[in-house]
């Protein structure tokens, strides 16, 4: 036993590699090794015999492992050594620079007009994607006949054979949301509702899926007035300037009476600057919320009467950010947003980011 003991030793000391050392491991402590092969020869042996040659195999095999072990940590420690006299590294040059995530800029223009319109008392609220023909449609005193309510221009669910519960659709504006709110709080009421909007169209302009903020107030006396002062105070503060509005008489079928809101702008040059010039550009609709919208929601129109307005705001980040194709928001990348100059998070916004 000690003529295996120095013959192992002695080889594991000499060992130049990893290679070698594993040969030697299999030769002494394998399972057909030198050292292996005896320990099976203990069950041959007699109960006194065993007891002296057990533990003295055991000790070696230990011994044999053990030296294994140092040897292989001194072979990488040498190999790591002679590495690092081959290379070199100057840990004084500057650390390479992470790519930054930034916010879609929908996601943005959604946070900075949630703040603004906080700052003016209004409250947020939110409904289903997929409403009933009654929330989408009937409640905002909008006919059957309208072309709004034609498959050609709406997502309607389907429905299958003998399924007779009432229509339901992807919601075409967040309107429901302001009936839903009116049933559940009542009057007086301050709310925007933003959110997702479908709607089947596709081109430079329009998008099957698009974002919507949508505004309601209902008061004793609010006016028109108080309307026009709203809409100004959010886009001077959207714009970052002072910008004035124009109010043309539409007609929707959920207000009465009913006004398209343009804003000052200049479209010399090829680009459109917001707040100066002599140019106007129609960027909502907006009016005197209907008295049938108001009964429709459980709200007296003989005692209550109040405003309501809707804008795009995948459109007015358009403006924002001078984007040409509202399409290059869902079919863009990183270098997309750096070639427009947008920067994530340089306005104010309810997540406190400036």
């Amino acid at each position: 036993m000690d003529d295996l003991k120095s013959k192992y030793l002695d080889l594991i000391g000499s060992a130049a590699d990893e290679a070698t050392l594993e040969d030697l491991r299999v030769q002494a402590v394998g399972k057909k090794g030198e050292i292996s092969l005896k320990m099976r020869e203990l069950g041959k042996m007699t109960p006194e015999e065993r007891q002296v040659a057990g533990p003295a195999l055991n000790a070696l095999k230990d011994e044999i492992n053990a030296a294994l072990s140092a040897k292989k940590a001194g072979l990488a420690d040498a190999a790591l050594d002679e590495r690092l006299k081959s290379e070199w590294l100057d840990v004084t040059l500057p650390g390479r620079d992470r790519r930054q995530g930034t916010i879609h800029p929908v996601s943005q223009v959604w946070e900075e007009c949630t703040a603004i319109f906080a700052d003016m008392g209004f409250a947020t609220a939110e409904g289903p994607q997929i409403e009933s023909d009654w929330y989408n449609f009937d409640a905002l005193n909008i006919p059957g006949h309208h072309p709004a309510r034609a498959e050609m221009d709406t997502f309607y669910t389907h429905r299958a054979a003998g399924d007779d519960r009432p229509p339901h659709v992807l919601r075409t504006h967040t309107s429901p949301v302001q009936i839903r709110s009116m049933e559940e709080q009542g009057a007086p009421i301050r709310i925007i509702c933003p959110g997702r909007v479908y709607r089947a169209d596709y081109d430079q302009t329009h998008t099957p899926m698009f974002h919507q903020v949508e505004g309601l107030a209902i008061d004793k006396d609010i006016s028109m007035a108080n309307l026009k002062w709203t809409l100004e105070e959010f886009f001077t503060a959207y714009f970052g300037t002072k910008v004035k509005t124009r109010f043309r008489a539409s007609h929707f079928p959920f207000t009465e009476p009913s006004a398209e809101v343009d804003i000052q702008c200049d479209f010399s040059g090829g680009t459109v600057k917001v707040g100066e010039g002599d140019d106007w550009l129609e960027v909502l609709g907006s009016g005197m919320v209907h008295p049938k919208v108001l009964q429709a929601g459980g709200i007296d129109p003989d005692e209550w009467q109040g405003f309501a307005f809707g804008m795009g705001i995948d459109r007015i980040a358009m403006l924002k950010y001078g984007i040409p194709d509202l399409r290059a928001f869902f079919e863009s990348d990183l270098r997309w947003l750096k070639h427009y100059g947008f920067s994530a998070l340089q306005v104010p916004t309810v997540h406190g980011g400036s």
